[in-house]
């Protein structure tokens, strides 16, 4: 130190690498700006499901119309999160994010103003597009903008707005619907998306990595989201199409006939999509499989909690949205602690223990019953908020920090991604295995109670309803009756959603084992140097 004093004395007009100073780049602003639009993304996710009934008697929509409301979005943001990632790469993240701010506030707004249900489905199909350019570009904001000893807490703080969003969505949007109007679900994202875009001009700064891509894959592009497309749309399906349709089964040869087809064309081209050497870090495949596994029991398992909740136990949407606020809040909490913990031991330990907790939650939900208490649901509630949050964290530092700086919006494209295909099959799959269960459980079930014999024409109808937790009584029932069809529907639909449970307890316990390949991002350090904390 005695020796270099002199020279900074006797030299002062040299520069001094000094951490950047005001709000352009402050990494913490950076998070707290890219959060809040991520926030509303997330919570679109789920509120809207609130106000599909008033859109449909308001509106005059048929059921398939309303479905689509949902599907037009899923579809549009699975489709196009990998090719959002790559436009961030190669024009910029915070460009990218900045438009896909503005294009969802706008699209959300010109839903409000609609009058017809083809014009809502359109614009969802526009909201999941600018969806999907913001989510891929706010993991790369992230990446270019902390230092690599600090990713992990802001990719918690990230993951929790994620989860706080996406579970808070059925109590705003039951609010809103309830004392305001439908309209209000989609309006409420305009003041949210001004304020995301006014301090993202301001705070956010454009990071572009030396070796980014100059030219892009169009061929690739089309490959991809054809595969994409024939992945998801059949798994959305599958509950009207069944797993034994044509349909169903021609969709999915389609998608991995695409799938291969596109693997071969990225060996080929110069610039590819999606380097197919990204794979060749194990860390980073088991990472993007982990999410995968890890959205199946989480999505899967808790579509059917929203039917126990409000069916079964007779819950308004609000009042089932409070009883999961022990897993949100445990996923506020957890997140952030996550994050410290991968910081100091590494990702492996808490992402194993994150799905073992997540196996126990989902074994101790397979028990629940038409009796259980608030008490014992809320225990197995919190216990999986505890296991996912590492998940969520640690998936995602494993796969964005063990890809190049140059792929961090694909590696961020590909970690929704899988996300979203996990979901979409979680919910398919457990939706099949619950429906087998009501169809096998139900017939005798229904005999048992000594109620009359079901037409033929009717069964199917009769287990669709049961299969949601609904008790199909119809009018002019005698009480004693309506009590017997009550009972049998919710014991047979409580059957079902506890052998789903236990499949998505066997998948999180797989989960767990890939879990021990996952590692540190090797390439973390080449993200931001010196970072303004």
């Amino acid at each position: 130190m005695s020796s270099q004093t002199p020279v900074a004395e006797a030299a002062p007009e040299l520069p001094v690498p000094d951490p950047p100073k005001g709000l352009r780049g402050h990494p913490w602003l950076t998070l707290f700006s890219v959060a809040i639009g991520v926030m509303m993304v997330a919570l679109d996710g789920t509120i809207v499901a609130i106000a599909n009934p008033a859109i449909k008697q308001d509106l005059g929509a048929s059921l398939a119309d309303v479905q689509w409301i949902t599907n037009g979005y899923m579809l549009a943001l699975a489709i196009a999160l990998i090719t959002a990632g790559k436009l961030g790469d190669r024009f910029g993240h915070r460009q990218t994010f900045l438009i896909g701010i503005l294009g969802f506030a706008a699209a959300s707004a010109a839903i409000g103003f609609s009058d017809e249900v083809a014009l809502v489905i359109t614009f969802r199909v526009l909201q999941g597009l600018f969806g999907a350019l913001l989510m891929p570009a706010a993991l790369g904001l992230l990446r270019a903008t902390f230092p690599a000893e600090k990713l992990n807490m802001a990719i918690g703080i990230w993951g929790m707005v994620i989860g706080a969003s996406t579970a808070g969505g059925p109590i705003v949007g039951g609010l809103l619907v309830e004392h305001v109007n439908w309209q209000s679900v989609f309006f409420i994202n305009v003041p949210v998306g001004v304020l995301a875009l006014v301090l993202g001009l301001v705070i956010l700064k454009d990071h572009r990595a030396e070796n980014a891509p100059r030219s892009f894959d169009i061929p690739g592009i089309v490959l991809l989201s054809g595969a994409m497309f024939c992945l998801i749309w059949p798994l959305i399906k599958a509950g009207e199409w069944h797993w034994d349709s044509m349909k169903t089964w021609g969709f999915l040869i389609a998608a991995v006939a695409l799938f291969a087809l596109f693997a071969l064309l990225e060996s080929k081209v110069r610039e590819p999509l999606i380097p197919l050497r990204m794979f060749r870090s194990l860390p980073l495949t088991a990472g993007t499989v982990l999410m995968v596994l890890m959205a199946f029991a989480f999505m899967g398992g808790l579509f059917f909690v929203t039917f126990y909740l409000q069916n079964v136990h007779g819950m308004t949407p609000v009042d089932s949205g409070l009883h999961l606020l022990p897993l949100t809040g445990m996923m506020i909490v957890g997140s952030p602690l996550a994050g410290a913990l991968i910081t100091k031991f590494g990702p492996r330990i808490p992402l194993v223990g994150g799905m073992v907790l997540t196996a126990v939650a989902m074994y101790g939900m397979s028990g629940l019953d038409t009796g259980t208490g608030t008490g014992l649901m809320s225990l197995w509630f919190a216990l999986l908020g505890l296991g996912l949050a590492p998940v969520m964290v640690g998936a995602t530092e494993v796969i964005v920090g063990n890809a190049p700086l140059e792929l961090s919006g694909v590696a961020g494209g590909l970690q929704q991604a899988a996300m979203q295909v996990g979901g979409s099959l979680g919910t398919a799959v457990l939706g099949a295995v619950m429906a087998s269960r009501v169809d096998s459980d139900l017939p005798d079930n229904w005999r048992s109670a000594g109620l009359p014999p079901v037409p033929p024409a009717q069964a199917s109808q009769l287990s669709d309803a049961v299969s949601a937790g609904i008790a199909p009584i119809p009018k002019g029932t005698p009480p004693e009756f309506a009590q017997k069809i009550t009972s049998v529907a919710h014991d047979t639909f409580v059957s079902g959603m506890a052998q789903a449970f236990t499949v998505a307890c066997g998948v999180a316990v797989v989960a767990a084992l890939v879990a021990f390949f996952t590692k540190r991002g090797a390439n973390a350090e080449a993200g931001a140097g010196v970072g303004h904390i």
